[in-house]
């Protein structure tokens, strides 16, 4: 297990960590031997870092359980978790299941986005089997192991990324009570409800290429 950026230990830092922080975690067995540069990580920092976040990089080999544990950590600390690598086909391919073991829920609207996108120029865009999920305020995005596809992956995110992010900061008060003159009268604070968010669009098409292996 490699890492790069700030070096904070995830349960070690606090919730001041959280405001503008992401890791970018690649699960790729050739990455963590050293044997392959970590493009695809390169990559996605870079696209982070130009969107305002602080990024920390980490890298492990194509184990499940270590991709867990990073996960794990990182929900303590980061609001966003983006990954590369390990969501094809292959035995090793197992960045979705260790995504699913550690989320509270997915939010398939936004895998769904990102495969829609990737249909617009090959039909191997169906064949990723990329997560999105929450696990307590942090959201983690699953992208393929080729560079140019992860990089696609995010920027079809992009245009819901702070929106989400923002909502699942908080605050998640729906206690009882008269509705304020801001409140629209459905129980929920303002854009909280579905309805409320449907003025947020979808992001613009990609132009995909089929997964890396890992």
């Amino acid at each position: 297990m490699t890492g790069e950026g700030t070096g904070r230990p995830a349960s070690a830092a606090g919730s001041a960590a959280r405001d503008r922080t992401a890791l970018v975690l690649t699960a790729s067995d050739r990455s963590a031997a050293g044997t392959r540069d970590d493009t695809s990580g390169a990559v996605l920092a870079d696209r982070l870092t130009e969107l305002g976040f602080v990024v920390d990089r980490e890298t492990v080999a194509d184990d499940q359980a270590l991709i867990e544990q990073v996960l794990i950590d990182a929900s303590e600390v980061h609001p966003l978790v983006v990954t590369t690598g390990g969501t094809g086909l292959t035995p090793r391919d197992v960045t979705p299941q260790a995504t699913l073991a550690v989320i509270d829920y997915e939010v398939p609207g936004l895998a769904e986005a990102i495969r829609a996108a990737g249909r617009a120029s090959t039909p191997l865009a169906d064949l990723s089997r990329a997560v999105v999920g929450v696990r307590g305020q942090t959201l983690i995005v699953n992208t393929p192991g080729s560079p140019k596809g992860a990089a696609e992956s995010l920027e079809a995110i992009v245009a819901v990324l702070d929106h989400a992010l923002e909502t699942l900061a908080g605050p998640h008060d729906h206690a009882g009570g008269a509705p304020s003159a801001a409140d629209d009268g459905d129980g929920d604070a303002p854009g909280d409800s579905t309805e409320d968010q449907h003025a947020f669009g979808r992001p613009d098409a990609w132009d995909g290429e089929p997964e890396d292996a890992d």
